[in-house]
């Protein structure tokens, strides 16, 4: 009788690899194998692969190649990462990290369609001992993840893209590898505003202390991860606040985006978007690539943070073919700019064939969907493979940059 092994059991992080097999098959049949998840928007995602089971009957999938479907070859993570939604244009949703994501893998016969056997697997992003704390002081709002164990732990302070609301998956799973990590809402969220027309620093600074000085956080300084339109955030917060050691930029601009920023009696305007330059596709797609051009830098270096004067690390991250924005032209310009002031304290990586949103390992690829700035569903770029290798690769590389500059750091 065929039966579904994932191994780990349910009891397995989001980003960890699975080891998916199916055993007591007849030898040599063919066998298509499905995966289906639902999440926490009601939106359904699916992938499906056909394999050959060998002479013992069995399918390893980290052996096995898929000769057809979602994804072809050796894919061990391929049911997981090649997940499309069945609605167009939508991206996986996570809210409530304290429920695991559940995965439905079936195996049914390629001949018939017959389902011979199916097992669900539990995703989670919460380890035992992990505390999950709302954070509602003073002016900031978010939710702190604190490791279990005694601590103090390295703190992180991770901002989402551009909407403001918050994002939970990702502060988690780093909370799991040993960090204090706060996920940090800025707008749409609680009693935030849903639409402001100017952002503070002064918000930020107020969570950068407040993360410093709980006692679960060990200093001198935190570090932060940002993605897209909170990358330039995190590069004013770096520019003008103190103790911040090292900083992640995935995807973003140098330049301010989309609000005017306020410090003190500091305006940094908003670069200008320059709509004429989106193209539209022949599916109906914006693909908004050129919306901030080349030069734009040189024509607007007041909406440019003096990221020059930041003590910290920098790490950014590109996928090459992000279709949002110029993503390799910022990163390269932002790197050329420190070391024109004789610093070396950054890092460039990039990413061919990957897209905008680079998250935690296995997240299903997110090619298109729905932009705020432009009100309409335009192309966020990245070929499926590719974006999961990328991101695997990228989650390793943060978590090595934090280990090296969020230990044993000299007072700032």
């Amino acid at each position: 009788m065929a039966c579904v092994k994932i191994l780990p059991s349910n009891d397995c992080q989001f980003d960890e690899t699975l080891q998916v097999k199916v055993e007591g098959l007849p030898p040599h049949k063919s066998v298509e194998l499905r995966s289906k998840v639902v999440d926490d928007r009601g939106m359904t995602f699916k992938a499906s692969a056909v394999y050959k089971a060998d002479e013992t009957g069995q399918v390893d999938v980290c052996r096995s190649p898929s000769l057809r479907g979602s994804y072809t070859g050796v894919q061990p993570m391929g049911l997981f990462w090649a997940m499309a939604p069945e609605t167009p244009h939508r991206k996986f949703l996570k809210k409530n990290v304290l429920i695991p994501t559940r995965v439905e893998i079936e195996a049914l016969s390629a001949e018939t369609g017959e389902i011979l056997a199916s097992e669900i697997n539990e995703r989670g992003y919460m380890t035992e001992g992990m505390k999950r704390i709302p954070v509602r002081e003073g002016l900031i709002r978010g939710v702190l993840f604190v490791p279990p164990g005694n601590g103090p732990f390295p703190g992180i302070l991770d901002l989402y893209t551009l909407g403001g609301a918050l994002c939970e998956p990702r502060a988690s799973l780093l909370a799991s590898k040993g960090y204090a990590v706060l996920a940090l809402a800025y707008y749409g969220y609680q009693d935030l505003p849903k639409n402001p027309q100017t952002l503070h620093l002064e918000y930020f600074e107020e969570a950068v202390t407040y993360l410093r000085t709980r006692p679960e956080v060990c200093g001198p300084g935190i570090g932060i991860i940002s993605i897209s339109h909170s990358g330039s955030l995190a590069l004013a917060m770096s520019s003008f606040l103190p103790g911040i050691s090292a900083t992640v930029c995935i995807n973003s601009s140098i330049g301010n985006g989309f609000f005017p920023l306020h410090y003190k009696d500091i305006v940094i305007p908003p670069l200008t978007l320059v709509m004429k330059n989106i193209k539209i596709t022949a599916s109906g797609l914006l693909n908004m690539q050129a919306i901030l051009p080349d030069d734009i830098l040189e024509k607007s270096m007041a909406s440019v943070p003096p990221i020059e004067r930041a003590s910290c690390h920098f790490l950014f991250a590109v996928g090459e073919d992000d279709l949002t924005m110029k993503s390799l032209v910022f990163a390269q310009q932002a790197a050329a700019t420190l070391k024109k002031h004789g610093k070396q304290s950054f890092q460039v990586v990039t990413y061919p064939k990957s897209g905008h949103f680079l998250e935690v390992p296995h997240m299903p690829h997110c090619p298109s969907g729905f932009h705020g700035a432009v009100g309409s569903n335009v192309l966020f770029g990245g070929e499926p493979e590719a974006h999961c290798e990328a991101q695997v690769d990228l989650w390793e590389r943060v978590q090595e940059f934090f280990r090296r500059h969020l230990y044993n750091k000299s007072a700032l």
